[in-house]
Formats: structure tokens, sequence, C-alpha cells
């Protein structure tokens, strides 16, 4: 098994995070694993960020990413904070090969076949598929994966409690990425943990839930 897909096998659920007051990054940390959503995704958003992610990474069973990053310097600066994985929006040849080069875990974005191809010419066969709603939903994403039986996929974009179930249950499918998992502000704690504990029972349960 590749390193990014054993991270990403790790919850079915990986909360997409955006940190503007460090004081936050913690406790938000905290209360996601204890709830067993143990994959967190720094997004590049905010001048917190990279901090935020140095700080997460001292969480017991935590394993820390950047998300947003859109180019080798950022690239760079994440593994710098200490980054486990990489994910960005999109798919360029320059940051693909930037990543394969730190041989660094790497979740490139992806929303049509042109780009499934460019990754797979890379050596690339695990996608981030974003913005999964405003690129076609579900429908789409099966449309695309039928010619490309060789790659799993983390949808991205939209993702809801309501609609997770449908996307977790359609095999090419490992986790999917939301923020409703980590709303942003100042975190509640035993209500993120409770939110966190609902989505990791998808794993579980995800094909049960699709059907009713």
């Amino acid at each position: 098994m590749k390193p990014i897909e054993s991270i990403l096998r790790s919850a079915p659920v990986i909360p997409v995070i955006v940190i503007d007051d460090l004081a936050h990054a913690v406790p938000l940390a905290q209360a996601l694993v204890a709830g067993g959503l143990n994959v967190l995704e720094v997004t590049l958003r905010t001048p917190q960020a990279l901090d935020a992610i140095r700080a997460m990474k001292q969480v017991e069973g935590a394993i820390v990413g950047a998300g947003t990053v859109t180019n080798p310097s950022e690239l760079d600066a994440a593994l710098e904070a200490g980054s486990e994985f990489i994910v960005s929006p999109g798919l360029t040849t320059r940051l693909a090969n930037a990543a394969i080069e730190h041989d660094v875990p790497f979740l490139p974005g992806i929303a049509n076949a042109g780009d499934i191809m460019m990754g797979l010419d890379l050596g690339l066969t695990h996608f981030k598929f974003f913005p999964a709603m405003a690129a076609g939903g579900l429908p789409a994403l099966k449309a695309l994966a039928a010619p490309f039986g060789q790659c799993l996929f983390c949808p991205t974009g939209g993702i809801s409690l309501a609609n997770a179930p449908q996307w977790l249950a359609f095999e090419p499918v490992l986790c999917v990425g939301g923020s409703w998992v980590a709303p942003q502000g100042n975190p509640d704690v035993p209500k993120v943990e409770a939110v966190a504990r609902q989505a990791a029972a998808m794993g579980s349960a995800g094909a049960g839930l699709a059907g009713t």
C-alpha cells in the first residue's frame, strides 16, 4: 500500500481545517482525534496555518498534513512545519515533481479525465476530486472513475454529513474531505468530538446509510 493510501484509509473523513487563531489549533485537534478522526488537513489559507501544523503535531495520535498547497515553495514551508502529507486543490507538474522529489505522501486535486491522465503520467494514482459537488457530484466521479480503475479518490468540496455516506459507498472512494467536522472559530470541544465520532462511524456504516 502506498503511503498516501495508508493515510487516506486511516479514517473515513478528513477534516478540512482553517485556523485563524493559533489558540484554537490544539483543542480542535484533540477533539477530532478523541472522536476518531486522526488525519487532519490544515489548509494554508491563513497566516497561522504553519504554526497550527506545528502545534497540532504535538497532539498524540494526530497525523497532520497541509492543504491548499499550490506551489513548491508552499510545499517546502509545509514540510518544514512538519506536515506528514500534502494536499493540493489542483495538479501541476512542478508541484507534483517537487512532492515526488521529497518523497512525501501527495494528494493532488483533479476535476476531469485530463487531470487524471497527467497524474498517471507522473506515477500518481490517488487523487482529491475537487470541487466535488460543483464538478458534478457523485455521478461525475463515477463516470470519471470508470476508465481509470487503478485510481482511488478523496472527494472534497460540498461534502456534508448528509451526503458523505453516498460518496463512501462508492468503492473507489477511500475517504472524503469535509469542513463540517471542524467549523472555523473557537471550537466547542464536546460538540466537535461528538460530530467527529459520528463521522468516524461512517467507516463501517457508510454502505448501510447510503441505502437508507
